[in-house]
């Protein structure tokens, strides 16, 4: 029976129990759904794709009053740091904002930090070492946070506390968000920016090569970033290198583990771990929804949706759209051509795309070269429970072996 509060309900535990055959009934029946609680959904590959590259899809802070109130308010500190945030920009600033902070993550500064990453993955491999581990807190998790560390020029031993801080604050976007959430993220702001401050103060009197450094500087033209703008640009930096390599390091040797087969191929062709990122990141969606507003009328295959509503633009459906990928519900680590929605699309696209890519696949690379063994020490996994636009394992207890 359908649900009666429309197609598409994030609170509908159906979704929770098996999301790809919700998906799937979403696609078939009206994959352009208006939904009963006012937005509207898009389930298929096409149809997510233009609307993310839409010039009339916006990605301004929801002014809705609602929004405002369950955050604290617009005066809330929380509140106040989203409204600078590179993401939620449109037009001319998010250009110009993405220009400034575009400087740090160039493919060239990319590519020279693969040395690092390969040499902090080593490292966490080592302190993993072997018996029963869990990929989650033991690689997944640091490995990122390091990465970003080392960038900003950030010391690793305040690497939790800014985790700590930013996953605190990037509950501001969740969609089901909780009175804990609200007063953990306006309690985590005002700590993450003293933080950044002293940092900055740090980089006057002493700059260096680092991201902060050089996020402080004006550019050649003179133009640069207020103290309040680096800060809630390094609080992106933070999100944007960590939650989503993440999931995506978690999510892929999941759907590896279950697909033997798929294993066997990437350990006896490791050239194919890179070019296997897509499909890897496509099967199991790390990003399962991206919301938006429409600045004005957008036409999808005949049907308008009017200026003002609010959007979402369903990954985790467009990943697995017949019309797009053919035999979509399997892997296949040798499929080419495959452009996943992983990092988002169109303007807003991540700006930390590159640079999660890299992590992910030397992550796998080396995890596949030192481990002559990998599998699941439970068949107990716990999955973020509450449905959010974000899909992730909470841990990931394996039984590994290192090659002798």
């Amino acid at each position: 029976m359908d649900n009666p509060r429309g197609l598409f309900d994030l609170t509908d535990p159906a979704l929770m129990n098996d999301r790809y055959a919700y998906y799937r009934r979403l696609r078939e029946k009206e994959p352009i759904h208006h939904s009963p609680h006012g937005f509207w959904t898009l389930a298929r590959y096409a149809d997510v794709d233009a609307f993310l590259r839409a010039p009339q899809t916006s990605a301004a802070t929801p002014q809705d009053p609602l929004f405002v109130a369950l955050r604290g308010g617009r005066d809330a500190p929380a509140m106040r740091s989203m409204q600078r945030w590179m993401v939620v920009k449109d037009g001319a600033e998010h250009r110009r904002l993405r220009r400034l902070v575009a400087r740090a993550l160039t493919p060239n500064a990319v590519e020279r930090l693969r040395p690092e990453i390969h040499r902090i993955v080593s490292g966490l491999i080592d302190d993993m070492g072997e018996g029963e581990i869990d990929l989650i807190g033991g690689l997944a998790t640091p490995l990122p946070i390091a990465v970003v560390c080392g960038l900003l020029g950030i010391p690793v031993e305040d690497a939790q506390r800014c985790l700590e801080w930013t996953n605190a604050i990037a509950n501001i976007v969740d969609p089901l968000i909780t009175p804990q959430m609200r007063i953990a993220m306006n309690r985590a702001e005002p700590q993450f920016s003293a933080y950044v401050r002293e940092q900055m103060e740090l980089r006057r009197s002493h700059p260096g090569d680092d991201v902060l450094s050089l996020l402080m500087r004006k550019d050649a033209d003179g133009d640069g970033l207020s103290d309040e703008d680096v800060i809630a640009q390094v609080l992106l930096l933070f999100n944007a290198g960590h939650e989503t390599t993440v999931n995506v390091i978690g999510n892929a040797l999941h759907a590896l583990l279950t697909h033997p087969d798929q294993l066997r191929i990437l350990r006896e062709h490791p050239e194919l771990i890179e070019p296997a990122f897509e499909e890897l990141a496509r099967f199991n969606a790390t990003v399962q929804i991206i919301a938006r507003q429409l600045s004005g009328d957008l036409v999808l295959d005949g049907t308008v949706i009017p200026a003002g509503s609010s959007v979402l633009g369903i990954t985790g459906s467009a990943h697995r759209d017949p019309a797009t990928f053919e035999d979509p519900d399997r892997l296949d680590v040798r499929r080419t051509g495959v452009r996943s929605l992983a990092f988002g699309s169109g303007p807003h696209a991540c700006i930390a795309a590159m640079l999660g890519k890299a992590e992910v696949s030397i992550a796998l690379t080396e995890l596949l070269r030192r481990y002559e063994t990998i599998e699941f020490a439970t068949d107990d996994l716990q999955w973020h429970t509450r449905f959010s636009f974000v899909l992730g394992l909470r841990s990931l207890p394996l039984r590994v072996t290192y090659r002798r």
